[in-house]
């Protein structure tokens, strides 16, 4: 028997628009002599729906969508799909996360998610009510169990202390289930591919039967689903996988022979991995075009400041949307080097895209003239620098109003992480592209943007990064050099390292805990940001939820 992989790119709540893709998708499988085609989890809603769920019409809107598909799709197939539906038997509003099968015309069989994740960015039990078993769906003499993504990692650990009681897998194995299906909407972060690709060969450990591995694919707000489905047999061989970061149709042909390994068309034993930098440009770019699609903006524009991070963040825009849709705009000030200046321009004419100049120093002298009565018996100061940034946000937000383009803000997470920016200002925007990226990474991130030719200017990448809101200023003069800092950072942010283990890693105290300290007392900073695309194993916003009023106890000694 052939199942196909069908890996689409949802959209929430365009129910009409979700149809017409598992349509398609079933239809092309249908003709290439698939039997069976498994879409993604909440495939005809889109994941996560988040509070959406909490109206009625948004549940009903999947039941229509689903009968529709009844009438629709082609009736020899049988279909596997995602979405929400009220719970058989139960009082009130419970609702479950489903995947159901359709084939000719009836839906033939149920299966909801049993293990409802609560960590990182998922709230699902919020929402969800778990299925308290697991059943085999019995199809041309195969035994089919689904076990819809989290299900999937029960024997793991999925997060730091997280273990589940119950093993969905386990009960399907003991069920004589013949081929494993896991619908999923698996969000990127860096590695992540590798941690399935693990999971499967545990999987595949316990039972030699195929798993067939299908995941989103496609950017919903800040979360970045990277495709890269799969289907694997025994604890190595791969059978099929699907594209990363872009829709796909892939065939497995669960009757395809075995082959002893280096034989002659003998099957890979590893999914293929990307470069980490290859993976990580290609997780924020695919994230900028989907924010940008669906969210009903057509073009975008950035502050151009000759510096590394806008310079990224341009490059990224480009591959995203075509050089025709970015548009960047130099603000010098007084203290803007003729080199950042020339550099940016470089940038923009290299990339090809369209550039123009607004010189804040006018408007600067108008606002600091206004405020010189109060101002009075003052010296000059961090309220002055950041005057000049909340001009340059003013004005690249005065631009989003009259053309409706697409603000992007220029931050990287390490700047984000100690404050080392101005809200209303570099912070004014509708998403920070860089704001899971650590300033090393930009590093990384633009020397593999050049390995082939010269994009990013190599003064940009070389000069000590800087503000320039005074003169002769540079980011070290505030903080740590940037490897540090960024040691520091991933042991706090990441690992969830104490004062004392970050300390005995090799770091100096004061150090330590001056940037513990930075960290705390950003958080509300953090809180009026614009949505950032995670890339990380945790991101600032909804996978990061700390207080902004309370104590900072964590960087006492």
């Amino acid at each position: 028997m052939k199942i196909a992989i069908g890996q689409i790119n949802s959209t929430i709540g365009d129910f009409s628009g979700n149809q017409a893709r598992i349509l398609e998708a079933s239809l092309a499988a249908q003709n290439q002599g698939a039997r069976v085609i498994v879409f993604p989890e909440l495939s005809l809603c889109g994941y996560p729906p988040m509070d959406l769920l909490d109206h009625a019409t948004f549940i009903e809107e999947n039941n229509r969508a689903l009968r529709q598909l009844q009438q629709d799709l082609p009736r020899e197939i049988a279909v596997v799909v995602g979405l929400v539906e009220w719970k058989s038997g139960s009082p009130g509003t419970t609702i479950q996360n489903t995947a159901v099968v359709i084939h000719q015309g009836q839906v033939v069989f149920r299966q909801a998610k049993r293990l409802l994740p609560t960590y990182d960015v998922f709230d699902e039990a919020r929402y969800f009510e778990p299925a308290e078993s697991s059943g085999i769906w019995t199809f041309e003499g195969h035994r089919l169990g689904i076990a819809i993504c989290e299900d999937l990692w029960a024997g793991t650990e999925p997060a730091p202390g997280i273990r589940y009681r119950r093993n969905p897998v386990r009960d399907l194995l003991d069920q004589g289930a013949t081929v494993l299906l896991s619908p999923a909407a698996s969000p990127f972060y860096k590695g992540k591919a590798s941690f399935r690709r693990d999971l499967a060969e545990q999987i595949g450990r316990q039972a030699e039967i195929p798993l067939i591995y299908v995941n989103a694919a496609g950017g919903n707000d800040s979360l970045i689903f990277d495709g890269g489905s799969f289907a694997t047999r025994g604890a190595g061989e791969v059978l099929a996988e699907s594209s990363r970061f872009r829709e796909d149709l892939t065939l497995v042909d669960l009757e395809a022979p075995r082959k002893p390994p280096g034989a002659v068309g003998a099957p890979r034993t590893h999914l293929a991995q990307l470069h980490e930098l290859e993976e990580l440009q290609e997780a924020l770019v695919l994230g900028l075009r989907d924010y940008l699609a669906k969210t009903g903006f057509s073009r975008v524009h950035l502050g151009l400041s000759g510096g590394i991070d806008s310079a990224v963040v341009a490059v990224l825009a480009v591959k995203a949307l075509g050089a025709e849709r970015v548009t960047g705009f130099l603000m010098p000030s007084r203290y803007s080097s003729p080199g950042s200046i020339t550099d940016a321009e470089a940038l923009a004419d290299a990339l090809g895209i369209e550039r123009d100049t607004l010189p804040i120093d006018p408007l600067y002298q108008a606002v600091t003239a206004s405020l010189q009565e109060q101002f009075a018996g003052t010296s000059p100061g961090l309220a002055e620098e950041n005057i000049q940034a909340r001009l340059r946000g003013l004005l690249m937000m005065s631009w989003s109003n009259k053309f409706g383009s697409l603000t992007l803000t220029t931050g990287n997470k390490s700047e984000l992480a100690v404050g080392y920016c101005t809200l209303y200002g570099d912070m004014a925007g509708a998403l920070a592209v860089l704001g899971d990226v650590l300033k090393t990474e930009v590093f990384a991130l633009a020397r593999y943007i050049n390995r082939e030719k010269e994009i990013i200017p190599e003064n940009t990448i070389l000069k000590p990064p800087s503000a320039e809101l005074r003169p002769d200023q540079t980011d070290q003069d505030s903080l740590p050099p940037y490897p540090v800092l960024d040691g520091i950072l991933e042991e706090y942010l990441l690992e969830n390292r104490t004062f004392q283990e970050i300390v005995t890693r090799g770091y100096d105290p004061a150090t330590v805990e001056h940037v513990l300290n930075l960290v705390a007392r950003s958080e509300y900073k953090r809180r009026q940001a614009p949505p950032v695309l995670k890339v990380s194993r945790r991101a600032f916003g909804t996978g990061r939820r700390i207080p902004v009023a309370r104590h900072v106890y964590e960087s006492s000694r």
